[in-house]
């Protein structure tokens, strides 16, 4: 469905982000974009939906296509009205709006694809809590709340692909393992391709069909969760674990050193 093909990002004219980034997204699969901080995981998920312009980033070598078609290229409307739809990281939902009004504008690029009262339902389906405070102004929403509106908010442009950034970002680690398991739900009853993009590394690889491991801005490693839970240095840096299985103290862990160059 997705396919970055060496893809290059500038911004500013002389910053250089992303270094021949190239990965692909199955239709139908949840991929998950693994890495630190700084690694380039957002500017990559940019360049796809189209805004890197804002920020003077723009793409300067290889390509993005999305079902077979150049995208990298095009708008950001023009690229959500193709079916990609990006849940920003922060929470971003329309704060003096209501639940409702938040959610009816995730719709306004649909055309005649079910009814919206059906949608809404679906997301409250989804969603119990927002159904219950479908009136309230969404500003007053906790953290894990405001997350579960601005993926609802997503479910109602009937997106082919979802782009998510960061959803675990700030919130307790029982609300995290409840939104990680509603977006597995979304990807096998809707259909819904997904690219997640995430440092939690242990929940992306329990949800995800296949994952890519990011590092200074081009891909170092790349697997399905099982090869990627065996490998040792995934193991040590990315979940903590020691050689024998054992949870490693984080004042270890943050000295890490790879054993070897991943990939060339």
């Amino acid at each position: 469905m997705l396919s970055l093909n060496n893809v290059e990002v500038i911004y500013n004219k002389v910053i250089l982000v992303l270094k021949g980034m190239s990965m692909q997204v199955p239709q139908g699969k949840i991929v998950g974009l693994l890495g630190a901080n700084g690694a380039g995981k957002t500017t990559t998920l940019k360049a796809i939906s189209g805004l890197l312009k804002p920020e003077d980033g723009e793409v300067t070598d290889g390509s993005i296509e999305f079902l077979g078609e150049p995208i990298h290229n095009r708008d950001p409307e023009e690229i959500v009205r193709m079916g990609i739809f990006q849940v920003m990281e922060g929470r971003r939902v329309f704060e003096h709006l209501t639940v409702e009004e938040n959610l009816i504008a995730g719709a306004y690029t649909r055309h005649g694809r079910g009814s919206l009262s059906q949608d809404l339902e679906m997301v409250y389906t989804y969603f119990p809590r927002l159904k219950e405070r479908y009136k309230q102004v969404a500003g007053y929403l906790s953290g894990g709340e405001q997350q579960m509106l601005a993926i609802g908010r997503a479910l109602m442009a009937h997106p082919k692909l979802m782009l998510l950034d960061e959803p675990s970002l700030g919130l307790a680690p029982l609300l995290v393992q409840e939104i990680f398991e509603i977006v597995q739900r979304i990807n096998k009853e809707q259909g819904t391709t997904i690219l997640l993009v995430e440092q939690n590394a242990n929940l992306t690889l329990q949800v995800a069909d296949y994952a890519y491991i990011m590092e200074s801005g081009r891909i170092v490693l790349e697997g399905t969760p099982e090869e990627l839970k065996e490998n040792a240095d995934v193991r040590e840096f990315y979940l903590g674990l020691t050689e024998v299985g054992k949870r490693k103290s984080y004042r270890d862990v943050k000295h890490y050193k790879r054993r070897k160059r991943w990939l060339s």
